[in-house]
């Protein structure tokens, strides 16, 4: 089994590791500082106080590669658009590409049935560039639980949780999902294969949608935000919101929004990754979490006042820190 891992960054890298530790024959595509210590050092996992160092092919040009069997493209969301051509070389006939990336995908609509088939999401793949170049008949859905970082360059440290569901869009249990998953399950993952992804996808995308935005504008954590009555407040608006336009799109939540919230304030004082990337000069995803929901509301017809203006306040700040490109609000802004 070929799996290539495009951006190995924290998360890339912790999958990275854990597949080729079983044999897998990983290569990664990662950049920069990173991308030197790898290619010179190998690259390390710390983990539960354990140290494993794996030396593993890894390039800043996929062309350097052959085309695998599945590709896992674990970079932010707003960048996913910008690789689809650098991807490419990496596909073969047969090649399953994993968007392990957060947020509404852009495979969304594909397999779903209904008025909405085939639908393109402009908010998270502008102009269709994913759907049409990588196409959607290739993916197979990821949900990314695990948090991890790199405290230096070739070094990943995991901090908590392996869980990644997988999923095929129609929700059948075909060969290459099956594959994929007993390969991550025997690197030390959690990966059960669901027949309804979707689901999965919602029960993270509720929090991401509306935490990790409130947290840009406040500066504060999960539990600071959980348990302040007016932003436990904002937050469960936000939440009404979304779970209205999940259930109009088919979704199941397995849990009510209050037991949701309360799941976030058990994580403790943790920043959201939001705010790891706003606080560090970063681009943020907020597009990807939230513009897209409002753009999904429009679809079927829910109304997202609370959500429209969390997204404005949230994409003004970062624009005026630097950290979102004034480009896409010509694109992705209703």
């Amino acid at each position: 089994m070929k799996v290539c891992i495009y951006g190995a960054g924290a998360i890339g890298g912790y999958l990275g590791v854990k597949l080729a530790s079983v044999g897998v024959d990983v290569c990664l595509i990662a950049r920069g500082p990173h991308l030197a210590a790898i290619q010179k050092n190998g690259l390390t996992l710390r983990e539960d106080g354990k140290e494993t160092n794996i030396r593993i092919p890894c390039s800043k040009d996929p062309a350097d590669f052959p085309p695998q069997d599945y590709v896992f493209v674990t970079v932010k969301a707003h960048a996913a658009p910008k690789i689809v051509d650098k991807v490419v070389p990496l596909l073969g006939p047969k090649t399953a590409v994993v968007p392990a990336v957060n947020g509404v995908p852009w495979w969304y609509f594909y397999k779903i049935g209904g008025q909405l088939e085939g639908r393109t999401i402009e908010t998270v793949d502008p102009r269709g560039l994913q759907w049409n170049k990588i196409g959607p008949e290739r993916v197979i859905g990821c949900v990314v639980y695990p948090a991890a970082e790199i405290p230096e360059p070739g070094v990943v440290q995991h901090v908590s949780l392996n869980r990644v569901p997988l999923g095929e869009p129609d929700g059948t249990r075909s060969d290459r999902v099956l594959e994929l998953s007993q390969a991550m399950i025997a690197g030390g993952l959690k990966a059960p294969v669901r027949a309804r992804i979707r689901d999965d996808i919602w029960v993270k995308l509720w929090g991401n949608m509306s935490f990790n935005p409130v947290s840009v504008l406040t500066g504060a954590t999960l539990r600071q935000i959980g348990t302040d009555p007016g932003l436990r407040g904002l937050v469960r608006e936000m939440m009404i919101e979304g779970q209205k336009i999940g259930e109009g799109l088919g979704v199941k939540f397995p849990v009510d929004i209050e037991k949701r919230i309360n799941g976030a304030v058990e994580v403790g004082e943790h920043k959201t990754s939001t705010l790891h990337d706003f606080e560090a000069g970063k681009p943020i995803e907020i597009d990807a979490l939230l513009g897209a929901v409002c753009e999904l509301g429009r679809f079927v017809g829910v109304e997202t006042p609370t959500m429209n203006l969390i997204w404005a306040l949230t994409r003004q700040r970062a624009i005026t820190a630097g950290c979102y490109s004034v480009e896409e609000t010509k694109t992705s802004v209703p």
